[in-house]
């Protein structure tokens, strides 16, 4: 019984309505002073108690020119209404702590790190599926062959920009970085970056080098490693090529690449 009255309180209901109610259940049709006898609920109580009850629904209550007699509500459409009522709360509730977590995210810029190669490959990949306009990325071969079908499945529309490195057959849009003495070198650590739509990003080693990867939606953070890209793009381009018309191949170039 102890565990009832207690899941009972969990529910919304004091003690005392706790107490009365059940000990209707097992004893109806009787007067305050049998349910305060019943249910150890003091004399002085019981007729609020019950009162209260009877305005929630949950308890009858029957009065005669000899007597006032309490009945419990059938326990099954006791049951019905806490479930309806909770549900009813579940809904309201769910409501609105979404619409606080979205002023949350909204508000707050944040940077949080993000460990397993397989959350992190997981998290690029549900970020893809998010682009509507624009994505902008740095790998190397590790790293795109792990995301190259997502990345071939981001719809038509969506324009993929950015940089690879050792990478066979990538997409036409994406830049291939120049061999040098520093990617030849074995030593040199897999990076990689993924920004979708200039809103969220996740950077980091490659999970084959260190599964530990950085999430953010902070303004700040995004511009510098999307300009880091475009500017490792633009070094490449120019070793390409060598006429003096550069600024205004450059604006060009620029324009294109963050789709202004």
């Amino acid at each position: 019984m102890e565990e009832l009255i207690a899941q009972l309180k969990e529910m919304g209901f004091t003690e005392y309505e706790a107490k009365a109610y059940t000990a209707l259940v097992q004893q109806s049709h009787v007067s305050a002073y049998q349910v305060s006898k019943n249910s150890g609920i003091p004399r002085a109580r019981i007729y609020d108690i019950l009162n209260i009850l009877v305005e929630k629904g949950i308890v009858l209550k029957e009065e005669t020119a000899e007597q006032t007699t309490y009945a419990a509500m059938p326990v099954s459409v006791f049951l019905q209404q806490m479930q309806q009522r909770w549900q009813s709360n579940f809904t309201s509730m769910s409501a609105q702590l979404e619409k606080l977590e979205e002023k949350v995210q909204e508000a707050e810029h944040k940077v949080v790190m993000l460990k397993g190669k397989e959350a992190i490959i997981n998290y690029c990949q549900s970020l893809l599926k998010k682009a509507k306009k624009k994505v902008i990325l740095s790998m190397w071969e590790d790293m795109y062959d792990a995301l190259r079908e997502d990345l071939q499945e981001v719809p038509q529309h969506v324009q993929v920009h950015g940089i690879t490195l050792y990478v066979e057959e990538h997409l036409a849009s994406i830049d291939r970085h120049r061999a040098t003495h520093y990617t030849r070198k074995t030593s040199t650590p897999h990076w990689f970056i993924l920004s979708v739509d200039g809103q969220e990003m996740i950077y980091g080693h490659a999970p084959s080098n260190q599964e530990m990867a950085f999430i953010t939606n902070d303004p700040v953070h995004i511009y510098l490693l999307e300009d880091y890209v475009w500017h490792d793009v633009l070094i490449n381009r120019l070793v390409k090529r060598d006429d003096m018309e550069l600024e205004d191949w450059i604006a060009k170039e620029r324009k294109a690449f963050f789709l202004e």
